[in-house]
């Protein structure tokens, strides 16, 4: 178990040091989720009430895109090397390393994200009410994405080029999250209760943590036999 775990940590740390690296996929990805977002006031006009009504939306649908902009490294540059085979092959198995590189993922690519939504909230004029419940869905629907990703990531890892393949599988499976995450804002937003909206967007991150792993896991055994 202790040597799962130091295994597991190792990993963490070097695929979180490799996603911000030079070109790695957590610069990527906060930098297109900054610029995208950034870009929606020049395209809609400043009128305060027009952001207000879009920003949910937008910070949420530029998130999810950013998250799958990486998805396609999570796996194939070890894939590649032959790293892959040694992760799968090393005593900690390759359940635990895979959930080390979602992880590693959500770390270098989502948190980011998270951190930064209050100011891009600031920039599209999201009321007060709002901000508590923007990070809290996009830091437990972020995760989801990440998990649910993972799936794809692992189904597509030994065809190359596969991001088209990619988003064609996991972007219907990231609209229930993408959808209890902006309502629940609005639901802030708007004085009403938030607790149904985050708990079912809880519910489906936890269903996501659980099965997300074992079907990467498998998927991943097939590409390497």
């Amino acid at each position: 178990m202790n040597a799962s775990f130091a295994i597991m940590i190792s990993v963490i740390m070097r695929d979180v040091r490799l996603g911000w690296s030079q070109g790695g996929t957590g610069t990527m990805s906060l930098s297109f989720f900054f610029i995208a977002v950034t870009l929606f006031p020049f395209g809609v006009g400043p009128e305060p009430q027009v952001l207000t009504r879009i920003a949910p939306g937008v910070i949420w649908v530029v998130a999810l895109l950013a998250c799958l902009l990486s998805l396609d490294r999570l796996y194939q540059a070890d894939y590649e090397d032959g790293s892959l085979d040694d992760l799968a092959l090393s005593p900690a198995g390759l359940l635990p390393v895979v959930i080390a590189k979602i992880l590693a993922h959500w770390i270098s690519t989502s948190l980011p994200l998270v951190l930064l939504s209050p100011l891009l909230g600031l920039l599209m004029n999201l009321p007060a009410e709002g901000y508590v419940q923007l990070v809290l869905s996009l830091a437990i629907g972020t995760l989801a994405l990440s998990f649910i990703g993972s799936i794809g990531a692992a189904l597509t890892v030994a065809m190359r080029r596969g991001g088209v393949l990619l988003s064609l599988l996991v972007l219907p499976l990231y609209i229930p999250s993408l959808i209890f995450g902006v309502t629940g804002i609005d639901a802030a937003i708007m004085g009403l209760d938030v607790l149904p909206h985050t708990a079912l967007l809880s519910a489906i991150t936890l269903v996501a943590v659980v099965l997300g792993p074992i079907a990467s896991a498998s998927a991943i055994r097939l590409a390497l036999e």
